[in-house]
């Protein structure tokens, strides 16, 4: 089954204290935080993460897609709220793409609910990054140093297996 996570992008960055504070000096800065996080959350979890950021107050804003990472970034256009799009992405799917949407508007999460998808707080959302970043942590850098740098010393077991059965082979 596919899962799908979609974020209102401005809603996170003003939920999320630390984005919330880079945003006051530069709005910019904050969607890249955010994009970066969601990459690498992106990796972990292997949903496929959709950004949405407002911009319908911008006169004459066509609908605009990219992606950035790997994560697919929607700019809304002119008049429409990533609420908006975000509704309307979620009407659209099959029954069998199962969907998530982070966001701490309630109003949104009771729609978004109401139509199938999953809501997940923009709290919750923070605790599942910080959760994926320490599994992260304890899985790569907390690793004892190995006596000497030799692909034996890093390698999984599986890994070891294969590569020993290539050099048997040839």
């Amino acid at each position: 089954m596919q899962e799908i996570l979609l974020v209102d992008g401005y809603n996170i960055i003003h939920a999320w204290s630390d984005l919330k504070t880079t945003a006051e000096y530069s709005l910019e800065d904050a969607r890249h935080a955010l994009l970066e996080i969601m990459q690498d959350y992106q990796g972990y979890s292997g949903y496929r993460i959709i950004v949405v950021f407002d911009a319908h107050m911008i006169p004459g804003g066509l609908e605009k897609k990219e992606i950035i990472g790997g994560v697919e970034v929607v700019y809304t256009r002119e008049n429409e709220t990533a609420d908006r799009y975000i509704e309307r992405f979620v009407d659209g799917l099959p029954e069998y793409v199962r969907v998530m949407v982070a966001t701490s508007d309630y109003l949104q999460q009771t729609i978004v609910m109401s139509r199938g998808a999953v809501r997940i707080s923009a709290r919750e959302l923070l605790e599942q990054v910080r959760l994926f970043k320490r599994d992260i942590k304890k899985e790569y850098l907390d690793k004892p140093e190995p006596k000497s740098n030799t692909l034996e010393e890093w390698a999984s077991p599986e890994v070891a297996k294969i590569l020993d059965r290539w050099r048997k082979q040839g």
